[in-house]
């Protein structure tokens, strides 16, 4: 399960990760300096950080996660 603690390096290893994030407006995904965090930066905090929808970003991941989407 996806949560507000996984690491954007564990939601990019999804089929669609970095697609969903990139729906949902994820600034980090194209960010060179975040390349190197990727392993040490959160969802939650990232959501955080740029007001983003941390609830629909999580529904949106474990959806393609659980292979609903």
């Amino acid at each position: 399960m996806i949560t507000k603690n996984t690491t954007l390096e564990k939601i990019m290893e999804l089929k669609n990760g970095e697609e969903i994030l990139h729906k949902n407006y994820v600034p980090c995904v194209s960010c060179p300096m975040a390349a190197m965090e990727m392993s040490t930066l959160k969802i939650g905090d990232v959501c955080k950080m740029y007001k983003l929808d941390l609830e629909k970003i999580l529904t949106d991941l474990n959806k393609t996660k659980n292979g609903t989407k």
